[in-house]
């Protein structure tokens, strides 16, 4: 089948800005996870997930512990570990990995069935609960770990476990009289199958994908005929009894998918769900399905998505909420949505070169994607609101999911190796592979090398984006090659300029859908050099999103700027930046070195006594305003030089 996805080992980073994220993730962030696994982080809740494997496999005694979903990170940690060695070989590494492996392998029953919450608790009801329960779910990520270490090291074994695993799914859930006629509550495992099948090319797994995103939704509904089995028990009782059960939108199992208008419910359910329908859409070549993702794509980034590609909008349910309703201050926003975005977003844009999911994708990853871990690697974000006021946090409960700092870990630890596993792998986000040639969706300094037929062709991009606006690409071939590369052209980006080995292209006439595609015959020794202006730039939002009326965010290249208390004192909300007032370009130091800073004149209201003055006052006179130089740093940055304030959107006099 058609290989879109350009194999790891086949794209190295070189862009020194993203070699340390991988660095840190190498060095830093799968060493300090293992630990955290395994209960080893001093002040950090425990996870346990490891020990729950080694109950379920009876090499302890003990009770489980932790989320019903604890198996999953394991599995990401594994799925990381996996794009870590397709890199780069690290024995000892390899070696820990292979224990765990074995370690799965003895938990996996005789049946192919494998979930430590269910063999340790719950051994006889199993499958009982899919509203609630996440048993599918953790098989995704465990199969999406089999795939990944498998392509990396050429070892099976994970691979053998988890299609012992995806075929006990396929004979316990379908059509069939005595088969279940559910699926997932949180999706997962859709885009995991799709995984699988290509890994395999076993049809029967694009099979179940598809009879549980065609099942989904119907009447009568399966949540309900599954509660009433059980005897009416719930799992979760956070917003009352069985309230994931009768909520259908919070797992978008309230209608058809076909019937489905506009994003909701749980955020990272529905992006996890549509990057399975979107992949099931492109290899089945269908048309209706891929409507239907594209309309959903549309609702969710044009009418419920925040500036910093965050989606998410409230904390109850961590779920989108209505169009244009995007609170900065209580926005959920966690890192793990942003992630499933990202992949939404590069599985529509295997469908088709389209630049508009290319610019999301890009959004999400330099802004909330990078928020979500800290520049040291240990320390972590679930949720990423547009705008923080510490002292407010401990006295109101709207504020509870909010942390004004990042964390060493969570109960609920989805965030950390999912930010791991998509850094660890984001060789494939970079390009999308044709039989004609090759797109460039991120400006990442890179190398990456490709199939046209029986000719090779080797493209290697370097510049200093996202802080520079030069990008150039080298090509190495096989003489001459006939081959399309086409050069994505940022929605930010209002006068991009091209040039083929020093002479001026024509952007206008080859651009499609927001792509530049150069089509010819390429030699070894072309070069291209894009250069995509950077100007600072003010955004202004719709006029229905009342959250930022007469407020401005500023954004350079990629990145969104915000403010912070460490750079500009307190009470941030009394900041005006005047609509005329230039911006300066500067370098950051310290924690913020190699970073670019911007800064402006802006004023303060003078607040010197406003402890003395009363709440309200009448008909005052114009408030006093001092001038005060506004420093702005890239939003992924914040909190990374202690507690403070922050926000995005500032008031524009």
């Amino acid at each position: 089948m058609e290989q879109l996805e350009v194999p790891l080992q086949k794209v190295n980073v070189t862009d020194a800005f993203w070699l340390e994220y991988q660095r840190l993730v190498k060095d830093v962030v799968v060493p300090y996870q293992w630990l955290a696994l395994n209960d080893e982080v001093a002040d950090a809740e425990p996870s346990h997930a490891i020990e729950n494997f080694r109950i379920a496999a009876g090499r302890s005694d003990g009770e489980f512990y932790g989320m019903v979903f604890q198996d999953s990170d394991v599995a990401k940690w594994l799925e990381a570990v996996g794009y870590l060695l397709a890199k780069s070989a690290d024995p000892a590494l390899e070696k820990t990995a292979d224990e765990v492996i074995e370690l799965i392998g003895e938990v996996q029953q005789p049946d192919g069935y494998l979930n430590t919450y269910f063999t340790v608790k719950e051994p006889q009801q199993r499958w009982s609960n899919l509203a609630e329960c996440h048993e599918l779910y953790c098989a995704g990520h465990l199969i999406e770990a089999g795939v990944a270490y498998a392509q990396a090291t050429g070892k099976t074994r994970l691979l053998e476990i988890v299609c012992k695993l995806a075929d006990h799914i396929a004979r316990v859930f379908g059509p069939g009289e005595q088969q279940l006629h559910g699926y997932p509550g949180h999706p997962e495992v859709e885009l995991a199958l799709m995984r699988l099948y290509e890994a395999t090319g076993e049809r029967r797994y694009l099979e179940l994908t598809r009879y549980f995103v065609e099942q989904r939704g119907t009447q009568p509904h399966f949540y309900d005929i599954e509660y009433e089995k059980r005897g009416k028990t719930s799992h979760w009782n956070t917003y009352g009894p069985a309230w994931m059960v009768k909520d259908k939108a919070y797992s978008q199992a309230h209608l058809p998918i076909a019937l489905q208008q506009t994003a909701i419910g749980h955020a990272v359910r529905f992006v996890y769900l549509y990057a399975g329908v979107a992949h099931l859409a492109r290899l089945s070549q269908d048309q209706e399905t891929r409507d239907i993702c594209q309309r959903l794509w549309q609702n969710m980034t044009q009418r419920q998505m925040y500036i910093t590609g965050s989606i998410g909008s409230q904390s109850s349910g961590e779920a989108f909420s209505s169009d244009y309703d995007l609170p900065n201050d209580t926005a959920y926003t966690e890192t793990c949505a942003s992630i499933g975005l990202m992949m939404f977003a590069n599985r529509m844009l295997q469908m088709g070169a389209d630049s508009q999911y290319a610019d999301v994708m890009e959004r999400a990853l330099y802004n909330t994607v990078l928020a979500g871990m800290a520049l040291d690697g240990k320390h972590f974000f679930y949720v990423n609101p547009l705008e923080v006021h510490p002292v407010s946090i401990p006295f109101n409960h709207l504020y509870d999911h909010v942390k004004p700092v990042r964390q060493r870990w969570f109960g609920c630890a989805c965030c950390p190796p999912n930010i791991a596993r998509l850094l660890a792998s984001l060789g494939h986000y970079i390009y999308t592979q044709r039989p004609e040639g090759i797109d460039i969706n991120l400006y990442i300094g890179s190398d990456a090398e490709i199939q046209i037929g029986e000719q090779r062709l080797h493209i290697r991009q370097s510049g200093g984006y996202p802080w520079q606006d030069r990008v150039l690409i080298e090509i190495d071939c096989d003489c001459p090659l006939a081959a399309t590369i086409a050069l994505r052209l940022p929605d930010w980006c209002a006068d991009p300029q091209i040039s083929l080995n020093g002479t001026p292209l024509q952007v206008a006439p080859q651009v499609q859908r927001g792509y530049l595609r150069l089509t010819r015959e390429w030699c070894s020794g072309d070069r291209l050099e894009l250069t995509l202006p950077m100007p600072i730039t003010r955004v202004k939002g719709n006029p229905l999103l009342r959250h930022v009326a007469g407020k401005v965010a500023i954004q350079r290249g990629p990145l969104v700027y915000c403010l912070e208390q460490a750079d500009n004192g307190s009470e941030l909300h009394n900041l005006q930046l005047p609509a005329d007032a230039p911006f300066s370009l500067l370098a950051g130091k310290g924690m913020l070195s190699g970073k670019t800073l911007l800064q402006a004149s802006g004023l303060r209201i003078s607040a010197s006594d406003a402890a003395q003055q009363p709440l309200y006052r009448f008909n005052p006179a114009p408030a006093e305003m001092q001038p005060q130089t506004l420093t702005f740093v890239p939003y992924f940055t914040w909190a990374n030089r202690g507690e403070g304030e922050m926000r995005v959107w500032v008031d524009e006099k």
